[in-house]
């Protein structure tokens, strides 16, 4: 558990916001830790005077959870750090039953109205919106009347977000985004092997540079290529659909996992052909003799990384446009320190980037320093069978908008009974063809995958707006229900008889 050196304490209780156990209270402005403890040491990475220290804990009668890289220590009759599992008598129980769905039958009727009877790309528009949709049609599907009313509406509330399969560190999280010197977007968070951009929103859409804006957004999900810059970052070339461009190198691999990860995917593999592997990455780089897996195949090396402690084997680096995303240039830097009193001479060390392009080999000399040695056959066999395990990079993007405006209008007269059928599943919202999800709450704010739409979906205007094709897809009976335009529908047959229709296969 974790103790307090008392004259080094400041009673800054910075410990005590961050215990997840509620162990640590300020008395007298000194720290002090109850029995409570699991030693999680998330206050030993806050404490900013090296007041707390691990010790042993008085009552042996304590469990150490493996069940993650934390390793609680978890006395009788208490949880972990996680809430997740108890020590019962020195056995770990997990503290809720497995919950399985028991409403895995499909409503026929979801079934029937989960496809548009037709895309609204092509449709045009009804101005004023009051007017009925320029299209509402009806065919009987599986049984039900089923109804699409579809319109190709100016949308402001317009956003794009972006995701590039990349390892690259782009730029900071919120760094403007800009596309001919223009302002169209921000980094935003990171996710697993890949960055993201938010473009676009009202706001941008309604300033002074909206007509650039609205055209970045309606490019990229046309699938065209559009160069961007980022501030304090780099420039990229992303084409929805294809591998980034990133100051002018395309971006062909994703990273198969965290450094982390990559310790536990190969673990027995690494475990027969390294003494110590350091795998650096700018989320997590993993140490493999002090992961989990990596410790069930070796002994710890000796060897401390550049980065800082997370949990065992785990370490944060900083961002750069060095090896793995991180600012490791040169890979001898990314070993910090070797103990020789664990450690011994002719030890071998691997360093490698999650996406296994690159990896570098070192021997411990007697002088207790790594020196670079040659990769054997045996490891480029590896590394080649690691790289093999890494997905083809692409740039995705997911049309991010709000449809709780006028053109409803077109649907119904009663415009927030179509809202209310939206979010109840019995009016379904598509664009160009592409299911959506809809986001709860107030309005109709949805996300819908560029590349399950119908080729080429946008347009813009000088509004300016993004002219979005959308349907709803709803039985005639609810249709009816909710304030439809009755006297506007036209059979399906009746439409492809104008002659100009083309039949398209959606991706599901």
């Amino acid at each position: 558990m974790i103790g307090v050196v008392t004259e080094k304490c400041r009673g800054c209780r910075a410990c005590e916001k961050v215990c997840p156990m509620g162990a640590i209270k300020i008395v007298e402005k000194k720290a002090v830790i109850s029995e409570e403890c699991v030693n999680c040491k998330s206050c030993l990475k806050e404490c900013k005077f090296d007041a707390l220290r691990e010790q042993e804990r008085p009552d042996p009668d304590f469990v150490i959870c493996k069940n993650c890289g934390v390793k609680c220590e978890i006395p009788n009759g208490q949880m972990g750090a996680c809430k997740r599992f108890t020590n019962q008598d020195g056995e770990l129980y997990r503290n809720r039953p497995l919950q399985i769905p028991d409403n895995l039958k499909k409503d026929p009727e979801k079934i029937a109205i989960s496809t548009p009877l037709i895309t609204a790309v092509g449709a045009g528009a009804a101005y004023p919106d009051y007017h009925p949709a320029p299209y509402i049609v009806e065919e009987k599907i599986d049984g039900f009347d089923v109804i699409t009313a579809v319109t190709e509406a100016p949308i402001s509330y317009s956003s794009m977000m972006v995701k590039i399969d990349s390892n690259i560190h782009i730029g900071d999280e919120g760094a403007a985004v800009r596309c001919q010197g223009h302002e169209v977007g921000t980094v935003s968070t990171e996710q697993y092997g890949s960055q993201i951009l938010i473009l676009g929103g009202v706001n941008r859409v309604k300033g002074p540079h909206g007509m650039t804006v609205v055209k970045v957004m309606a490019d990229l999900g046309n699938r065209k290529p559009v160069d961007f810059v980022v501030d304090g970052g780099c420039k990229m070339t992303l084409t929805v659909g294809k591998a980034p461009i990133i100051n002018g190198e395309p971006d062909t691999k994703m990273r198969v996992g965290c450094g982390g990860a990559c310790c536990g995917l190969f673990a027995k593999h690494l475990g027969k052909l390294v003494d110590e592997a350091i795998i650096l990455d700018h989320h997590i780089t993993g140490l493999f003799t002090k992961h989990p897996a990596g410790a069930e195949q070796l002994p710890y090396s000796g060897v401390t990384p550049l980065g800082r402690l997370a949990t065992e084997g785990r370490y944060f680096f900083e961002h750069g446009d060095g090896w793995g995303g991180t600012n490791i240039k040169d890979p001898v830097e990314a070993i910090k320190d070797i103990d020789m009193t664990i450690a011994r001479p002719g030890m071998k060390i691997l360093v490698a980037e999650t996406t296994w392009r690159k990896i570098a080999f070192f021997e411990v000399g007697e002088d207790g320093k790594p020196h670079s040695i040659p990769i054997p056959e045996e490891l480029e066999a590896f590394r080649r069978m690691a790289a093999d395990n890494c997905e083809d990079s692409k740039v995705s993007a997911m049309y991010y908008a709000g449809v709780g405006g006028s053109a409803r209008a077109g649907v119904t007269v009663d415009p927030v009974k179509l809202t209310r059928a939206v979010h109840a599943g019995d009016a379904v919202l598509s664009i160009a063809g592409a299911e959506t999800f809809v986001m709860p709450g107030g309005g109709i704010t949805f996300l819908a995958d560029v590349e399950k739409m119908v080729e080429e979906p946008f347009n813009y205007t000088a509004s300016p707006a993004v002219i979005a094709p959308i349907e709803y897809t709803i039985t005639k009976e609810k249709y009816e229900a909710i304030g439809g335009h009755m006297q506007a529908i036209r059979p399906r047959e009746e439409v492809l008889r104008e002659g100009r229709t083309e039949c398209v296969k959606l991706k599901r």
